[in-house]
């Protein structure tokens, strides 16, 4: 039965997609956005093509695999990273086969209508499943080996999350000890097959590779999946992947999500397009509107370059309004309140966070992200790498407009220590634990905090 329903689940996913998909070419076709003539260039051969294309992409990137728990974030760029090779395929379709009047931006905002309509059409279900699954229906039963605080851990989580549909119903232990509410492993082996158990969980703190070994080859001859947990409360779970030299696995404890080239290719094309976006709605306005006043306001350029480091420690030009007077000490010395140097524009630009705006400059120039940590001036840079221990680890992501730390209030100056300590923190933790929508959740609150200002805004 659980793969039946696992079946029609991948049915009705894929259903909805191909429907989706000729739909809006249809919609392209009849609009007369794209002219494919019945003789020599078939319209029923485009869509066949098109189709096939569509299943030979969603063979090697597989964004169907809709896992019980699984990260919105991770759904999006699989499913963006499909949508993006598609339209690779279609358009070099296209133009090799010399399709005349092509509207070319027509068919990219056709695809990015698609990435939209697929990626709510998954969320909808996504979101179904969870309350199907919270009703009681589709539970997996499952077991687990080897009492001990891994054990009941794994048992509080899915018990506070019953939208996952898991069900343990029995914990197992080799020894049996006074006190313990566990069965003994003998038992088990039965207890999987009454209860119809779909995954054994081996805690290996409390059980021996070779009782590990015995539970698999038992498990793998009646189709039960096997999963084992491990303590690693010595590093951040989030920096944990799994590698293999031939059959020997290694634990890599480095690996961070934007090292996936599919996180990289979605948060590029989110930066570019959000750059592009800003540009033509508000930015060419704004930057005249701003420029005219600074220059109403004092003497000097409308826009300030500043060294800063970035991604891998590389140095870049970072641009910024003019919000001070012409001084010598720019590169050396933090604005401070009620600072001398700062100009009556530059001040309400500060307060605004508007002086910020022109590094949209820069993450079309490939230096920066939308979100990211901050990047500091390099001379800061090199005093706190000498005082905060693994403070290089920030620069592992391209630095931000905006980012985590400045959002929880560690903007601007920093006096102390602890005040960058805090930003650090907070920076490290973006790094290990980035998603696309933990970027759209700060992008939020970062419009929220220009509209309620900052007491650190200065």
């Amino acid at each position: 039965m659980r793969v039946k329903f696992s079946r029609i689940l991948k049915v009705t996913v894929f259903a909805g997609d191909i429907a989706f998909l000729n739909a809006l070419y249809l919609i392209l076709y009849f609009a007369g956005h794209l002219m494919v003539h019945p003789i020599d260039r078939s319209w029923f051969l485009f869509l066949t093509l098109t189709n096939a294309s569509w299943l030979i992409v969603l063979f090697y990137s597989n964004p169907y695999k809709i896992f019980r728990i699984v990260k919105i974030g991770q759904v999006v760029s699989e499913i963006t990273f499909a949508v993006f090779q598609h339209l690779l395929v279609t358009a070099t379709f296209l133009y090799l086969a010399h399709v005349e009047q092509v509207h070319w931006w027509s068919l990219i905002s056709v695809y990015a209508l698609f990435l939209l309509v697929v990626i709510t059409w998954r969320f909808l279900l996504i979101y179904f499943l969870r309350w199907y699954r919270k009703a009681g229906y589709n539970i997996k039963n499952v077991a687990v080996i080897g009492h001990g605080p891994l054990a009941l851990q794994l048992q509080r989580f899915f018990q506070r999350h019953p939208e996952y549909g898991y069900h343990i119903s029995g914990i197992f232990d080799y020894q049996i000890r006074p006190g313990k509410r566990h069965g003994d492993i003998k038992d088990f082996y039965t207890h999987v097959v009454d209860k119809n158990i779909a995954e054994v969980y081996c805690c290996v703190p409390y059980i021996s590779y070779q009782q590990l070994r015995e539970v698999i080859d038992w498990s793998e001859d009646k189709f039960i999946k096997v999963k084992v947990l491990n303590e690693f409360r010595a590093f951040s779970l989030k920096s944990v992947e799994l590698e293999k030299y031939d059959n020997i696995p290694i634990l890599s404890v480095t690996s961070l999500p934007l090292d996936d080239k599919r996180n990289q290719l979605l948060k590029k094309i989110f930066d570019i397009g959000a750059a592009f976006l800003f540009f033509i709605l508000i930015g060419w306005w704004l930057f005249l509107f701003i420029g005219v006043f600074i220059k109403l306001d004092s003497k000097g350029p409308v826009f300030f370059r500043q060294l800063r480091a970035g991604r891998n420690n590389t140095q870049f030009s970072c641009w910024k309004f003019r919000t001070m007077r012409i001084n010598s000490m720019a590169d050396t010395l933090q604005a401070t309140k009620e600072d001398s140097r700062i100009t009556k524009v530059g001040a309400i630009l500060r307060k605004t966070s508007l002086d910020e705006l022109p590094q949209f400059i820069n993450v079309l120039q490939g230096n920066m992200s939308v979100v990211g940590p901050r990047p500091h001036p390099i001379m800061l840079n090199e005093i706190f790498s000498k005082r905060i221990e693994k403070f290089m680890a920030r620069h592992s992501v391209k630095p931000g407009i905006t980012g985590l730390a400045q959002i929880r209030g560690y903007r601007g100056e920093t006096r102390e220590l602890h005040d960058m300590r805090g930003r650090f923190r907070l920076d490290v933790f973006y790094i290990e634990n980035w998603s696309f929508s933990f970027d759209i959740k700060i992008i939020l609150q970062t419009i929220d905090h220009l509209f309620k200002g900052s007491e650190k805004a200065y």
